[in-house]
């Protein structure tokens, strides 16, 4: 090294101590939505990409930029609501200057200086020159727009299918967001326009004031030089009148400032119910961005004590209590819902409670799958509805009914058809799951014969036959709960039925014919048609091969016992693709994010690596944990791999974050994984606090060397709710090599014994 270099290498580092305290300053300074980066996962691996969302926590008014994907240089107009995850805005609203006759009822805007926080949005549209600044509340929003150009300036609003009106400064009326549910808009601009008509074409009727059908639009007039014009407004599902008195109960003024400043608050208040220390910056920002997704569903329909409910087309009286719609509940019970009944746990009763508002409603019984703001879905397969309302139960949780809960869910499983993305009543396909323990799939060319199976979503025989095996075992744990003895154990010896279809020769869940014969030859990494689902869903036999979350035990024994059970675990990871990606994606585009044969993409998939826990090698869980992590959910454009379903995979990075998951909801325990942080501080509500200090813990320091839970040595890799609910600290001791004896005194719980 020559003497040059020496003193260029000690000058950097006497800059770099320099600057320790005013790093360390700016660190200390952000709050945890300072963390947050909505742009996290906008551009997507393969299918759906995250969004950025601006709103308060679960609130119905949400919105995102309005642009083809995150590479789009052009806005379609600006936002007034988003109404259904990953859906477009209802309504639409451009600012404009120039000539008349350039009007249309959403212009394209290039843009550029685009911030998004989660309770701000500001862009500047560059060819316009106009700036941009929006902030919302929870069913109103404001804008202020700065006009640069000395142009004819103009305000355009636009009902994609509905009707508008303008009368002054007022913009009011609905767009259908289906054929029987409308969404409701209230809007007041500043100042009072020179003029306003109604647009038809790229011409305006200043002679009109009501515009109606597609694309119906009104335009507001001023005169050039105008600067800065406000614009407020309020969103109902109930009708215009409400949504002047939401914008009025939130909004009093133009100041975007302060409405912003009041989102900030919230948030800060929200997301700081966990609070981590150590870590890096990316860490703590892939943490609170994946906890704010979180919140972006369901969201809260109430308007004053009322609310609109699809599942019936009426308006009702909320009793005091929160109605929530808008939860995809095959993607949010695995770890969204048991992580709200930590941290928000009256929002979760609440929820619960409108699912069984929503069964009452439809005229059913039937429990939600698919709840949305335009009625239930019904997509994906299985019932998982009942897993959130056995887990919440079971972890302390009686702000609902359990028995009219329980009454919803039966009827759900028994009632309702099986079949994937249908609301259909139970017909053949049922019979035959209730007599033979499993749903039969067709043969490679076998034509299919039964009403309502989707030619697109097919029968999925292996996901509904795990899927309903699971739900079963959640409705015999609340049976047991009513002292519905003999329900309790019929429900359980049918939680065992993913037996029936367990191939011995294989160890894999296999597809069987309503002849009882397994169908061969298959191919578990690829077969089963586009999405795998003539025979699975959306992900391979490899990922379903660990589908019974309520039993991991049983699965350990048929696999064949602990080493065999991890080498195959070991086997998913390292398995190739054995085929270019475009094939294999083209067959399976949501089984991305792969490690071998493992999918971080998709939700089937994010309690597998905890299963190390159940055989006595807690140490590889704890490796893949972090390498999974740290591969997958970054803070980037392309940090999430796949899917991300309002919340559905966040939780499970801010759960794995933190060192802990739930993988079975329902079994009112955790597992223990690897924390990233130093420390957490999670607010479990009434002044108490779950603590996790992890020693030394870096990328490096992976592994667990020892443990105490609440001042006790803990030598299992796993913990139950009680040990927590009161409050509780586990601290653990981190290092770089595996201890392979810690925390294999007792494996993770999983269902009782079949009854004879």
């Amino acid at each position: 090294m020559n003497l040059k270099s020496s003193f260029t290498i000690l000058a950097s580092a006497f800059l770099l101590a320099a600057n320790v305290p005013q790093v360390l300053a700016e660190n200390n300074n952000r709050e945890p939505v300072d963390y947050v980066n909505p742009y996290m996962g906008n551009i997507s691996h393969l299918l759906v990409p995250t969004f950025p969302t601006i709103q308060l926590p679960n609130s119905l008014m949400r919105v995102y930029p309005e642009r083809a994907d995150f590479t789009g240089d052009r806005l379609g107009g600006l936002p007034i609501i988003v109404t259904n995850h990953r859906e477009k805005s209802a309504f639409n609203f451009t600012p404009y200057q120039g000539e008349a006759n350039g009007l249309r009822p959403v212009l394209p805007l290039s843009y550029d200086l685009e911030k998004i926080k989660p309770y701000r949005y500001q862009v500047y549209l560059d060819e316009a020159q106009i700036d941009v600044d929006f902030a919302p509340s929870h069913q109103s929003a404001v804008y202020r727009i700065e006009f640069e150009q000395n142009k004819p300036t103009y305000l355009v609003f636009n009902s994609r299918k509905g009707k508008l009106t303008v009368e002054g400064n007022t913009v009011q009326g609905y767009q259908y967001i289906d054929s029987k549910t409308k969404i409701y808009l209230y809007a007041e601009v500043e100042k009072t326009p020179e003029k306003a008509g109604v647009l038809a074409a790229s011409t305006v009727d200043y002679g009109q004031s009501v515009a109606e059908g597609e694309n119906a639009a009104v335009v507001l007039e001023y005169a050039a030089g105008v600067g800065e014009l406000g614009v407020r407004y309020g969103i109902s599902l109930i009708d215009e009148a409400q949504a002047k008195k939401n914008l009025a109960r939130e909004i009093k003024n133009y100041d975007v400032d302060a409405v912003a400043e009041v989102g900030r608050k919230i948030w800060n208040d929200t997301l700081g119910k966990i609070m981590v220390e150590g870590g890096t910056t990316d860490d703590k920002t892939v943490f609170y961005t994946s906890l704010y997704r979180t919140y972006e569903r369901p969201v809260c329909l109430s308007e004053d004590g009322r609310y609109y409910s699809a599942f019936d087309g009426k308006v009702h009286e909320d009793g005091g209590r929160p109605f929530y719609t808008d939860d995809w509940i095959w993607d949010t019970y695995r770890a969204t819902h048991p992580l709200r009944v930590l941290i928000e746990r009256e929002k979760e009763g609440d929820i619960l409670h409108s699912f069984l508002l929503m069964a009452d409603q439809m005229g059913t019984g039937w429990m939600p799958t698919f709840p949305e703001i335009t009625g239930d879905t019904r997509r994906m397969n299985s019932n998982h509805g009942v897993a959130s309302v056995i887990d919440a139960y079971r972890k302390g949780l009686r702000t609902f009914d359990l028995e009219k809960a329980y009454a919803a869910c039966k009827a759900g499983i028994e009632e309702k058809t099986l079949i994937p993305w249908s609301a259909k009543p139970a017909g053949w396909l049922d019979e035959f799951y209730k007599e033979h323990g499993y749903i039969p799939a067709l043969r490679p060319g076998e034509k299919e014969t039964v009403p309502n199976v989707s030619v697109w979503e097919k029968r999925q025989p292996i996901a509904v036959t795990l899927g309903t095996s699971y739900d079963q075992w959640c409705l015999s744990q609340i049976a047991e709960e009513l002292g519905k003895t003999d329900e309790a154990k019929h429900y359980l010896k049918c939680s065992y039925n993913y037996r029936n279809v367990f191939n011995p020769e294989t160890r894999f869940f296999h597809p069987k014919d309503k002849d009882g014969n397994f169908i061969t030859p298959l191919d578990y990494r690829y077969d089963g048609g586009l999405g795998a689902r003539d025979y699975y869903d959306e992900n391979n036999g490899f990922v379903y091969r660990w589908d019974v979350q309520h039993n991991i035990a049983d699965l350990v024994a048929l696999i064949g016992g602990n080493e065999v059970f991890t080498a195959a675990l070991d086997s998913m990871f390292n398995t190739p693709l054995g085929k270019s990606k475009w094939e294999f994606y083209s067959t399976l585009p949501d089984h991305t994010g792969n490690v071998g044969m493992y999918s971080m993409a998709n939700e089937p998939s994010l309690h597998i690596p905890y299963l190390y826990n159940y055989a006595g090698k807690p140490w590889l869980t704890q490796k893949r944990i972090r390498t999974l992590l740290e591969m997958w959910f970054r803070n980037d454009l392309m940090g999430v791999p796949g899917d991300e379903d309002g919340g559905g995979m966040s939780a499970f990075v801010a759960f794995s974050q933190m060192g802990f998951y739930p993988v079975t909801p329902g079994m009112p325990s955790y597992n223990i994984g690897s924390p990233v942080f130093t420390y957490v501080k999670m607010d479990l509500g009434n002044g108490k606090y779950f603590e996790i200090k992890a020693h030394n813990a870096s990328p490096e320091n992976k592994y667990i060397q020892s443990a105490r839970l609440n001042g006790r040595e803990w030598n299992q890799a796993w913990f139950s709710h009680d040990d927590i609910a009161n409050g509780g600290v586990l601290e653990v001791e981190m290092g770089p090599r595996a201890n392979k004896q810690w925390g294999i005194a007792t494996p993770p719980p999983s269902a009782e014994a079949m009854p004879e």
